[in-house]
Order: structure tokens, then sequence, then C-alpha cells
């Protein structure tokens, strides 16, 4: 196919009125009260996830994993999304339950959530009465048992945002204006819940609400942890309910499918998805996948940045250093609010400026700012490097460096907006377009995030460490990728 007729179908898959084969389940578009219903799903999922990016990385060094291995226990989110997305995306597109095709996993995935949010946050407890020691710098039950619950909590969390996106591109029913606004308005939801987390996470005091929380041992990081995850689960689950109550999901019917369809087994499929690929979506797997490296380093260390590089404290220091340490991750967390406020804010201008300037020009825009941002996160370092260098190893940053780094913060929220948005719309219209799964499509867009992430969560901890340790060698690593996919998106993305 050249490129004429890449383009022409795509620009086909926009004027598509009616989902066809088995991403049809519903006859014409449905209200965007129930996409937005739908849609406000992502903010219970996000609020969990925000409390795992500002929160997770620090607690696990606490409980006695190195700095450079902490990275490691991330795995457990990109394996999942590599086998789970795209498994869970194949089966909700043939259930066949009473209760429809994407609702059972939803709940389901809701109901992991909570049992996961269980494990992790009574960890230490769980951990000291089985034999750890406080004493103890490393705590191998604790981190055990909190490792199984993050595997849970990520199984989960796929669970829910593949069928929660494909179930948007149902009730759209193949309409691209719909599709581009209901996930745009996804984007905006999971700025409001990564408003919550933060904003729970940020708050020192929150244990004071569950005060049973505290334990001999859970210290007060701890213990405001599993406050915050007691708000998260409640959250999630009351707009989950709310949601599935609200909005029909039709049960599907066999016959919408082709025998052929019904005789290929998962993997089959899933692989063949790959070999009948066109250009286009090839192109949006590969912009995607970049984009994805750029920003997973950030994503991972951002709080811990803060806390190790801008505060100049350590979670394996002395009180002081520990002291500083968690001063910046409580800094980071009010910078990762202030990304998300910016965050929900453009998500709701994305389908206005996509119409007049094109999806490939702003997403190759924003990832410019993406490279610029991280790469400024050099700078803001050396600054604070050379204050704690003049004024002693326990000084503070001053309000300018603090400023910068929120600042940054803050703009990544321009970016982030496109990185959970766009993407998934153009999957969704091709999928649209060529009759493939709603659910199954979003799955193998998924394998183009969850890869690079395993990339860069084997990669970046023996990185760190062989340039010093730190922080840095990642997010320099991230805006070489970010900008490479600014020119991609720029050049070859239909």
């Amino acid at each position: 196919m050249n490129d004429l007729q890449e383009n022409n179908s795509v620009a086909a898959a926009e004027k598509h009125t009616s989902s066809s084969s088995s991403s049809k389940a519903v006859d014409g578009s449905s209200s965007m009260k129930k996409m937005i219903s739908v849609a406000s799903i992502a903010a219970g999922i996000q609020f969990g996830w925000a409390l795992q990016l500002s929160l997770l990385t620090p607690y696990v060094q606490l409980l006695g994993v190195p700095h450079k291995w902490s990275s490691f226990i991330w795995l457990c989110g990109p394996v999942s999304g590599l086998l789970v997305q795209p498994t869970v995306g194949y089966y909700s597109d043939r259930c066949q339950s009473r209760f429809g095709r994407r609702r059972p996993f939803i709940a389901i995935g809701a109901f992991l959530v909570a049992v996961a949010v269980f494990l992790i946050g009574f960890a230490a407890d769980f951990g000291h009465s089985l034999g750890d020691k406080l004493e103890d710098r490393v705590k191998g039950k604790a981190v055990v048992i909190f490792a199984l619950g993050f595997w849970i909590l990520d199984v989960a969390n796929n669970t829910l945002q593949g069928p929660c996106r494909a179930f948007l591109g149902d009730l759209a029913a193949g309409d691209a204006r719909k599709t581009r606004t209901a996930n745009a308005a996804f984007s905006f939801f999971m700025a409001v819940g990564n408003v919550l987390g933060y904003a729970a996470g940020s708050y020192t005091n929150l244990h004071k609400i569950f005060p049973f929380t505290i334990t001999k041992a859970c210290d007060l990081y701890c213990a405001n942890l599993k406050s915050c995850f007691f708000l998260s689960i409640t959250l999630l689950l009351f707009v989950t309910i709310i949601s599935l109550w609200y909005v029909e999901d039709k049960q599907w019917s066999p016959k919408e499918d082709s025998e052929d369809d019904k005789k290929t087994p998962f993997f089959g499929e899933l692989f063949g998805a790959f070999k009948v690929m066109k250009r286009p979506m090839w192109m949006l797997l590969i912009t995607t996948s970049l984009n994805w490296i750029a920003w997973f380093p950030f994503l991972l260390f951002d709080t811990d940045w803060m806390g190790r590089e801008v505060y100049g404290g350590s979670s394996e220091g002395d009180d002081n250093m520990k002291r500083l340490y968690n001063q910046g991750i409580h800094v980071g967390a009010l910078g990762l609010m202030l990304n998300s406020i910016v965050l929900g804010f453009f998500s709701l201008g994305i389908e206005g400026i996509s119409r007049k300037i094109g999806a490939k020009r702003l997403w190759g825009a924003v990832n410019i700012i993406l490279a610029v941002c991280l790469a400024m996160t050099v700078l803001v370092t050396k600054k604070a490097e050379e204050h704690r260098r003049t004024a002693g190893p326990m000084a503070l940053p001053t309000d300018d460096i603090k400023a910068g780094a929120l600042t940054l913060f803050a703009l990544l929220g321009i970016p982030l907006a496109i990185t959970f948005s766009i993407p998934f719309a153009l999957a969704s219209i091709i999928s649209s377009s060529t009759g493939a799964g709603q659910g199954l499509s979003l799955g193998v867009l998924n394998m183009a995030i969850v890869i690079p992430q395993m990339i860069v969560s084997f990669g970046a901890g023996p990185v760190d460490a062989l340039f010093g340790g730190g922080n840095l060698p990642g997010f320099v690593v991230g805006a070489i990728a970010a900008a490479i996919s600014s020119v991609v998106a720029f050049t070859v993305l239909p």
C-alpha cells in the first residue's frame, strides 16, 4: 500500500460511522453522558497509579531494597501489561456474559485492586508478624508480600483499563469525533485521579483520619500510605459501581464474528494482528514505543529525584538524610499534583487543537516539550548541588531551585495529556476501519507501551549505577528518546 492509499484509509476510518465485525457492541453511538460515566472510572484507576508513582518507590526502599534494584520491582507492571491486557482485550471482545462483554472484566479488576491495596498497605505488618525484625535494614518477608501485592495491583489495573478504553470505543461505534472526545475525557479523569492521589500523597497527616494504621512495624510514612490507599479504593469502587449500573453493555453474540475468527486461538490472532497490520498502525506503535522510553524513567523516579538530587537526602542515610529525602518526596508529590492540574486543563482542549493542527503535529510538538523538560532536570540538579556545596550538605534547596523543579513537573502535564489520549484514539479509529476488535487492538497498542517499560526497568538501575548512581542518566536517555519520537511523529506518522 502506498502512502496515498494509507492516508486515505485513515481518513476513511475517521468518517466511519458504525463499528464493524467484533467491535460492534451497540447500534449507533451512545450519548456523551454515558461515555463520560465510563471515562470517570479512570479517576479511580489513576488515584491508585498516582500513589504508586509518588510513594511506592520510596516505600520499597524503606523496606530495604537498594535504589539501583528498586526499578526491578516495577517490572511487574510491564510484564503484566504485556500478558494481561492483550489477553483481557481478546476475551472481552468475545465475552458472552449476560452482563455484557466489558462490565465483568471491569468489576473483577476493581475487586483485585482492593485485594492488592490491602497486601501493599499491610506488607510491613504482615512481614513483622511472620518474623521480620524491626532493626533489620532489609525486611525480606515484607518485600515479598509487597511484591505480591504490587503484581496483583498491576494485573488489576490492566484488567480495568483495557476494557474501559474498549468500552468507550464500543460506545463511540466508529464515530471518530466521539472517539477522540471520549479518550480526551478519559485523559481528563486520569488527571482528576492524579490530582487527588498526589494531593493525598503530599499531605503528611492523613494517618490521623485512620489512627489504627500506625503500628510497631508501620511508621508515619507507612501509615500515610495505608490511608491513601483506603481513600483510593473507596473512590474506585464508587465510580465503578455507578458506571456499571448506569451504562448498558449489550450482550455479545458470536454471530457477529465470522467462522474463521471463532476458530482462531488467542495467540494466533494476536500474532496474526501484527502480520496484517498496515503502515499507519506500525507507525503508531513505533511512535508510542519511543514516547514511553522517554516517559518511564521520569514516571518511575520523579519523586525519588526530588528527594535524592534536589533535596540531597537519602533513604539509606541517617535520620537527617532521611528527613531531607522525605521532604523532597512530599514536594515531588506536590509537583505531580501540579502536573495533573495542567494535564486536566490541557485534556479539555485536545479535541479542538487536534482538529485545527492535526494529531501528528500536536504529538510531535509536545514531544519537544517533553525532551526539553527532561534535559532541564540536569540543570536543576546541578544548581541544587552547587547550593549545598556553599550552604552546607544539609541545606534545603532555595526557592528558585524548588520553583524550577516544580515548573518542570507542571509543564510535563502538557505532553502527558497527549500521551494519555491521542495514541488510544488513533488505535481505536484504525481498529474500527479494519474490523478488528477494540479490546485486541488496544492490547496490541499496550504492548508498544510495556515493552519499552521493561527495557527501562532492566536498564535504569544498572545504567544509573554505572554513572555513579542517581536518576539523571535515565532522564537524559528519556530526553533523547523524546526528541527522536518527535521527529518520527512529524515525519512518518500518518
